[in-house]
């Protein structure tokens, strides 16, 4: 349901007004993981992260003069208005989001329309190439027949979909009851029409956060959730959904780097119906620390980029 994209998505490509100038006609580099041989963190480096040039020039100054500027602009109180305006804090603001402007804007990014811009685009690449690197490590170990699996943070079912049609009893929630509604439909259609005669089974769909999950499952699926939460906050987040996987854990995250802060904060300059909700960026490390201290370790570890969509890609089993 959510995104890894720190610039603005319905920003158009090309920008003469912006700080950045957004002048690359390079076509989208991806970073892609091959099958059973997904890249440690250690070949990972900065040559498999696109070359700033690819993303944007910083015109006539320099970093501390790009930050002095950052330093002006308060996304802080828009952010804290929002929340009154919504009654709540970050889980209300990010559930009012996704279940009126954000749902009409991230249901185009997620879908097959042509009615995306450059930006959208780029970000819909760089999530579906999430769940295909998540499919991949998921069927790593053979048939997904009967495997259960808790997709949490759904969306419009991107992953709980492909899971059911190779077998897997999938449980997917969302906290946006729309976001969820355009799950089910799209599975309803896709598993009738592709599937007649198969043994797949409807995914399972619920309006629930992350708190709210329960169950045990053979492998719990977190894609682009926990930009919505702080650091302070997904570590929680973090051993809740391990307590309820019995095999394995996969979680994708935005990863925090000066780099990639540098560009969130760039974002924060365009206070368009798109930011509404923060976006949290999480180290690596950090997440890791997170695993050790309920009894799990990382076991696989990839990147995933294009221009505007940065996410690693982790799966952790018991220690």
């Amino acid at each position: 349901m959510a995104f890894s994209a720190f610039l603005s998505p319905n920003i158009p490509f090309h920008s003469n007004r912006s700080i950045l100038s957004l002048k690359s006609t390079k076509p989208i580099k991806t970073t892609l993981l091959p099958l059973a041989a997904i890249p440690p963190l250690s070949t990972a480096t900065a040559t498999s992260i696109p070359d700033l040039s690819t993303l944007a020039v910083i015109s006539g100054g320099s970093i501390a003069a790009l930050a002095a500027v950052l330093s002006l602009t308060d996304p802080e109180r828009r952010r804290r208005l929002q929340a009154e305006e919504v009654g709540g804090g970050d889980k209300e603001v990010v559930r009012e989001y996704f279940n009126n402007s954000g749902f009409q804007r991230w249901k185009k990014i997620y879908g097959e329309t042509d009615d995306v811009n450059r930006v959208q685009l780029d970000i819909r690449l760089g999530h579906s190439n999430t769940v295909e690197n998540a499919m991949k490590m998921l069927s790593d170990e053979g048939s997904l027949k009967g495997v259960t699996v808790c997709d949490a943070g759904c969306g419009t079912g991107s992953l709980a979909i492909p899971l059911a049609k190779e077998g897997a009893i999938v449980s997917a929630s969302d906290i946006s009851a729309a976001m969820v509604a355009e799950a089910k439909k799209q599975a309803e259609e896709q598993l009738s029409a592709e599937n007649e005669g198969e043994t797949s089974v409807m995914p399972k769909f619920e309006v629930k956060d992350l708190e709210s999950l329960d169950g045990k499952y053979d492998t719990v699926v977190c894609l682009d959730v926990l930009i919505h939460y702080p650091q302070n906050k997904a570590d929680g987040m973090i051993a809740h959904l391990a307590s309820l996987a019995e095999r394995r854990l996969i979680l994708s995250f935005a990863p925090k780097t000066f780099y990639y802060d540098l560009l969130k904060r760039v974002g924060e300059l365009f206070p368009g119906p798109s930011k509404a909700t923060r976006a949290y960026l999480h180290a690596e490390a950090d997440v890791e620390k997170a695993l050790q201290k309920v009894g799990w370790k990382i076991s696989k570890r990839g990147l995933i980029t294009t221009q505007f969509y940065f996410a690693r890609l982790v799966e952790a089993v018991p220690a």
